[in-house]
């Protein structure tokens, strides 16, 4: 009979807790956050309890260890909101694929130009790709156009990290966004509204 193994929360740190600490002395920083110095483990656990608090070991390794006067539950809401939100900080940047053709006309293409401009206003980078079909190939001169078009559209938020170039039968040039141009262009849209609204 197989075991069932539950994945390990791995973000989940273990933190000791009031008797459960071993160090016989503590750094100990109180629940208005200022540091109250160096105590035996005993008097820490005693300035605890006299707040109705525990004491909770949040730097074992520091020499030495540090303690911090706090309710756990607290606390543990605390350190799952700071992750959860450097979590979302750390947002990775994909990369999305606009598939053009050609000969595309201006309606289709400015759909196109309008999604690029969105992926890369959240961040993420763009790879612009023109599929030649058939003898679609002998003509690469309007594929070149309608990438030109598309890079030039998307400029004041983006700079271009590779070249238009042919994969096969297939150009593709790799776009990425660039935050001061975005800053820039937001800032100028503000400008433009003020002045209209005024």
């Amino acid at each position: 009979m197989r075991k069932s193994y539950h994945k390990r929360d791995d973000h989940r740190k273990f933190y000791r807790t009031n008797e459960r600490i071993f160090a016989p002395s503590l750094r100990v920083i109180g629940s208005d956050g200022k540091q109250l110095g160096v105590f035996p483990k005993h008097e820490a656990l005693v300035k605890a309890r006299e707040e109705g608090l525990d004491l909770v070991e949040i730097a074992p390794k520091a020499n030495p260890p540090v303690a911090k006067i706090v309710g756990f539950k607290k606390f543990l809401y605390q350190e799952e909101k700071k992750r959860r939100e450097e979590k979302r900080k750390a947002k990775v940047s994909e990369t999305k694929e606009i598939r053009l053709g050609p000969f595309m006309n201006d309606h289709d293409l400015n759909v196109m130009i309008r999604r690029a401009r969105d992926f890369l206003i959240s961040g993420d980078k763009v790879r612009l790709v023109v599929r030649f079909r058939g003898r679609q190939i002998v003509h690469p001169e309007f594929g070149q156009n309608i990438v030109k078009k598309t890079v030039a559209s998307v400029s004041d938020v983006s700079k271009v990290d590779r070249m238009p170039h042919f994969e096969g039968k297939q150009l593709i040039a790799l776009l990425s966004p660039e935050r001061k141009k975005q800053h820039e262009a937001k800032n100028k849209e503000i400008s433009t509204q003020t002045v209209q609204n005024n």
